[in-house]
């Protein structure tokens, strides 16, 4: 069998990004051209995804680059996910004038380096995977050069991303000195479970981990870099990069490290606890809708984490369900901040979407759908998704992270319901402009739609992921 036909979609997306720049190079203003057939190279490296037939693992490059069903289903969360965010906000880049050719080629670099991550085998290629990922965030999160919070954003994230890179690399350095191998499944023969320096190991290699997920305490970047950041930006932050560092968390945890499950257990739960209460005590002052939704994701983050917490495969298959739920509601509600526009103006505190349903009844709907999903109120898809967390917690007897998601569950639902009062019972303001952008409103209703009947249809998300086979 050839095995290079697995990396197919890999390689044209790589090409694709080589000639993408070439072409921005040689020909001036090329920006709407380079951008719709970024879409459409994404769109390619989707299908290509599909046409692959995975019945099994298969191992690539001396064991490190594995291609098996859970790569897969990553791998083309984060391309569709992809997909919708540049459909989204293609009308900002062009309105706030970041409409660069490096732009787009910027997030398809981020991409590869995401499907690498998620494909790795190896600390050192998926060492490569972040580092590609990484370096493309950097430049994007600063992207708006006339503005000082994009600037400071970009600084922000680069410094702090930069410390955690070095932790994480100081941790495969010490597994690799204690271990003698780079390669998960060696590392996973050999590991000691006395070997103090190899846990230590772990322990930075989390820390890393968990920055890039923005728990807690590695936290502190996302607020500022959301709200900072252009709001295109802030949308891509808080949904794709997510896939790959928590299929990154899980592979981590449950191929080279399941034989020190006793050691690492109990960091996972803390950053888990630590994160849930932050997120939900955090975002009840805040007034900026992009800052509040930082917060937001890393309370979310932290019932992600608490189904990997569980040390089974019900565990993991709880926490993709999450995290699948959890991308379609943020892209809703992000859809729905590109639309609060007056003027070219794009805002974004919450005081804006004052009597927001007098005005626009349907974006509000669809807001009111999205804002009780994220609280997890029944029967919206939202509350399925912490049901299967909560119900993996509970069957592994780890009823203090099960208590504590129940009552920052109750907590966080305060400050979805106050925008909800805002939109409905306070005065209306000026009316804003209707978005054109077809990309826009089909994301809007497609994700509103999915998370409102998903409860009809629950088999269909749960027979994908429980194919899912780590462990």
């Amino acid at each position: 069998m050839n095995y290079i036909n697995f990396i197919v979609p890999e390689l044209f997306l790589a090409i694709s990004i080589m000639i993408l720049l070439i072409v921005g190079v040689f020909y001036k203003n090329s920006f709407n051209l380079i951008y719709k057939i970024s879409s459409i190279v994404l769109l390619g490296t989707f299908i290509l995804l599909f046409t692959l037939k995975i019945d099994d693992s298969f191992h690539l490059f001396n064991n490190s680059y594995i291609i098996d069903y859970f790569s897969s289903f990553m791998k083309s969360l984060t391309l569709l996910f992809c997909i919708f965010v540049m459909l989204v906000s293609s009308d900002y880049i062009k309105i706030i004038g970041i409409n660069k050719i490096e732009y787009p080629i910027l997030i398809l670099s981020a991409t590869l380096g995401m499907m690498i991550m998620i494909s790795s085998y190896d600390l050192i290629l998926f060492y490569m995977g972040l580092e590609l990922q990484s370096l493309s965030l950097y430049v994007l999160a600063s992207f708006n050069r006339d503005s000082y919070k994009s600037a400071e954003a970009g600084l922000k994230y680069f410094v702090l991303s930069a410390l955690s890179s070095g932790l994480l690399l100081y941790g495969c350095s010490l597994i690799y000195g204690f271990v003698g191998s780079t390669n998960f499944d060696l590392i996973a023969q050999n590991i000691n479970h006395e070997s103090i320096g190899s846990i230590f190991g772990v322990v930075f290699v989390l820390v890393g981990l968990a920055f890039k997920v923005s728990a807690v305490p590695f936290h502190m970047w996302a607020p500022d870099v959301y709200e900072g950041s252009p709001t295109s930006v802030t949308t891509f932050f808080a949904i794709v990069p997510k896939v790959a560092a928590l299929a990154v968390f899980i592979r981590f945890l449950y191929v080279p490290f399941i034989n020190i499950l006793d050691q690492w257990q109990m960091i996972i739960i803390f950053i888990s606890l630590a994160s849930m209460i932050l997120g939900a005590v955090a975002a009840i002052g805040q007034n900026n809708i992009k800052r509040l939704m930082a917060y937001s994701s890393i309370g979310h983050m932290g019932y992600a984490l608490a189904g990997l917490a569980v040390g089974n495969n019900n565990g993991i298959q709880s926490t993709v369900i999450y995290l699948s739920i959890y991308l379609i509601m943020n892209l809703g509600v992000f859809s729905c901040i590109f639309m609060m526009r007056r003027k070219n103006i794009f805002y974004e505190d919450i005081k804006d979407l004052s009597g927001l349903s007098k005005n626009h009844p349907i974006i509000s709907f669809s807001l009111l759908v999205l804002l009780f999903s994220l609280a997890g109120i029944p029967p919206l898809a939202g509350f399925f998704a912490k049901f299967y967390v909560f119900m993996a917690v509970i069957n592994a007897e780890m009823y203090t992270l099960a208590i504590v998601g129940l009552i920052t569950t109750v907590i966080s639902a305060f400050y979805y319901l106050r925008i909800i009062k805002t939109i409905y019972f306070d005065e209306p303001k000026e009316l804003f402009e209707l978005s054109h952008n077809f990309g826009l409103k089909i994301s809007l209703a497609l994700s509103t739609l999915l998370i409102l009947i998903y409860f009809i249809f629950p088999s269909i998300l749960i027979d994908l992921v429980s194919m899912i086979k780590v462990i």
